[in-house]
């Protein structure tokens, strides 16, 4: 999510930060780098020749020029302004406990309407209230049969008429009937039908029901893939039916982020939710301040930790922290904590919540995976025997040549997991009387003292490359001081 910016930004940031004192000058230098960056990713030209004003405007103060850390002063006034940009938005769907709320969700085909649909039924279930599906879109029948299944799937009411005998309207007008008859349906959720694109003939038939139902709220689903095009149909659905919000789907494929940094700007629309999966939990509210953290490589420890609460199992937390203050956690315990991690979602995604890890994100080589790392690591666990997890010293040669052919690794792997294991659960034991908000602040810190590299952390992991990924980092310091050195002898010989 964001690669494409967050690298753009951050090399253009960090061109500031190498040039020592910030002038007017490196400053309109780097807002052009930013900028360039910013196109790049797909934003709206005028939202980004608008924002560049605006952070001008503020990194150009002489109060910035002569801080004490002006390049950390102007890292703040961009974030601040990248909030400003997408926010504020309300995450409210403002639903009454009586009567039957009615939401009208709307957009093109293929932007993942109807499964949007079923998530945000799921979502309000959750806030106990009960919810109807209402398969209004006619015009793709396939529409229908995936509604059902989506509800069937959660447990939810869905209105279905035939399509050859009724029209979206009559749909919604017999669907909120059949609402208010039943009694406990509480909010009435209408797939309206999409088409490829905007055109007069779907805009009248959604201002039709909009006229007739009058919809508490009506929700436009974008695809965030679909960058400009996403800003452009926003604009066509807001001006027809004044929108309260929108749902930005396919998220976590978006490299770019162009829609998410200009819909708000363009439309004037917030945009409540993010679409980051398929799965029908995959429904989150947007807040551009964490958003704004993510872009810039600084973290997002809240949402991280709100992750990590609906994922983890607190009994099991429990039963780990006191194994690992007696020294009893075992690599089976190992195994099951890297299970809840891989239940938060990929790996590359979490690290980048991480404040210090984010921004070195982009140091990992291509080929590296951390998923496919953390499921290497469970498939040589899986081979070993329960008294090898439990008593890893026990592991011999014989033992690591066998348990290296079941998981597909070679033998010197299981000797660099076992020695990272080994050092890893001391440090866990320090750790494991800190509460999960401390063990991330924990993090968090090393992570910004670079004790976190994510090269040196995953050496473990990379399974047959034998001889670990390259620390692109030290790579650079490296040729750097050798190229000091040179200048220096050169001196020297003269």
């Amino acid at each position: 999510m964001f690669e494409g910016i967050t690298t753009g930004l951050r090399s253009a940031l960090s061109s500031l930060s190498r040039g020592g004192k910030l002038t007017e000058a490196n400053v309109r230098d780097g807002l052009a780098l930013v900028k360039k960056a910013l196109l790049e990713a797909d934003v709206n030209y005028d939202v980004a020749t608008t924002f560049i004003k605006r952070v001008t405007a503020e990194a150009l103060g002489e109060k910035v020029l002569k801080s004490l850390r002006p390049d950390q002063q102007f890292i703040g006034i961009v974030h601040q302004e990248l909030v400003n940009l997408m926010g504020p938005t309300d995450h409210s769907l403002h639903l009454r406990r009586d009567g039957v709320n009615k939401i009208m969700m709307c957009g093109l085909q293929g932007s993942g309407k109807t499964t949007t649909c079923g998530k945000l039924a799921r979502m309000v279930k959750e806030q106990g209230f009960t919810p109807m599906l209402v398969a209004a879109d006619l015009q793709r029948p396939a529409a229908i049969e995936q509604l059902k299944v989506i509800g069937q799937q959660l447990g939810v009411a869905v209105y279905s008429e035939d399509p050859a005998k009724s029209t979206p309207l009559q749909v919604c007008q017999n669907a909120l009937k059949a609402a208010q008859k039943a009694g406990d349906i509480r909010v009435l959720i209408l797939d309206t039908a999409g088409r490829l694109h905007v055109d007069a003939e779907l805009m009248g038939e959604l201002e039709l029901i909009d006229r007739r139902l009058q919809p508490d709220q009506i929700l436009l689903v974008c695809d965030a893939m679909t960058g400009q095009d996403a800003v452009n149909s926003a604009k066509a659905f807001n001006d027809a039916l004044e929108l309260d919000g929108v749902i930005l789907t396919k998220l976590d494929g978006d490299s770019r982020g162009g829609a998410a940094l200009s819909v708000k700007e363009v439309t004037g629309v917030p945009i409540k939710y993010i679409g980051i999966g398929e799965q029908l939990d995959k429904l989150e509210p947007f807040h551009p301040d964490r958003m704004a953290g993510r872009i810039l490589g600084m973290g997002d420890v809240v949402t991280l930790f709100e992750k990590a609460q609906q994922n983890f199992d607190a009994d099991e937390i429990q039963k780990q922290q006191e194994k690992m203050l007696k020294g009893k956690f075992t690599l089976e315990d190992f195994r099951n904590q890297m299970k809840q991690i891989r239940r938060m979602g990929p790996l590359r995604d979490i690290m980048k919540m991480i404040p210090g890890l984010g921004s070195m994100m982009g140091d990992l080589p291509d080929d590296m995976d951390p998923d496919a790392d953390m499921g290497r690591i469970e498939a040589i666990i899986g081979s070993m025997t329960t008294e090898e997890r439990a008593n890893p010293d026990k592991i011999d040669r014989s033992r690591r040549n066998r348990i290296a052919r079941g998981s597909g690794t070679e033998p010197a792997d299981i000797n660099r997991l076992l020695k990272d294991f080994e050092s890893m659960s001391g440090m866990m034991q320090k750790m494991a009387g800190m509460g999960m908000m401390d063990r991330m602040k924990a993090m968090s810190q090393m992570g910004q003292a670079g004790m976190l590299d994510p090269n040196a952390s995953l050496k473990a992991v990379k399974g047959s490359t034998k001889s670990g990924p390259i620390d692109a980092k030290a790579a650079a310091e490296k040729k750097k001081k050798a190229r000091k050195d040179a200048k220096k002898q050169k001196k020297k010989n003269r």
